[in-house]
């Protein structure tokens, strides 16, 4: 009957130590990706350099399920560019074309108006309650590079296909 019980007491301190040994696995990944992410920020200077299409309003340049990369630099915006955005008390960002930028020279202020490439009107009726302009603030990046259909790929719906160069040739024609 020993033998039995060490053998027993073998099994269960196995079954501890595989455990242990995924637990630590997945805490590695999870650690990776987030060093990954963070070192993302850093180079992008964006706090989201990586997004993802929720809407149809930028076909046929991006449809839903691309993934953008962003970048934010001190070059100032200007009409034609693609930037995502965050409005005060929504939680989720846009992707749309800067169609207006005014500055003014004496004090340095910028003010933005955006509008997706498939809506009729600008994006004023999206913006916060009484704000008729986006500050550079709110913007969390310019679209630097995409991958088209990542979300659908994933899904097995379409095929896999990417463009990180001659992005303003096929997508930024205003």
């Amino acid at each position: 009957m020993g033998w039995i019980a060490e053998n027993v007491e073998s099994i269960k301190s196995m079954k501890i130590r595989d455990t242990l040994s995924q637990l630590i696995t997945l805490g590695m990944i999870v650690s990776t990706a987030l060093i990954i992410w963070k070192a993302l920020m850093c180079l992008t200077g964006s706090e989201s350099p990586v997004v993802v299409v929720l809407s149809g309003s930028m076909e046929p340049g991006f449809k839903r399920g691309d993934i953008l990369f962003l970048h934010m630099s001190e070059a100032p915006f200007r009409a034609g560019e693609i930037v995502v955005y965050n409005v005060e008390g929504k939680q989720i960002p846009i992707v749309h074309r800067v169609i207006e930028v005014h500055e003014q020279e004496n004090s340095g202020k910028v003010d933005i108006l955006t509008k997706g490439d498939a809506n009729d009107a600008d994006d004023r009726s999206l913006y916060a309650y009484g704000q008729s302009w986006l500050k550079p603030q709110q913007i969390m990046g310019r679209a630097v590079g995409f991958v088209p259909y990542a979300v659908h790929t994933c899904r097995g719906s379409r095929s896999a296909g990417y463009n990180l160069e001659g992005l303003s040739d096929r997508v930024f024609k205003a």
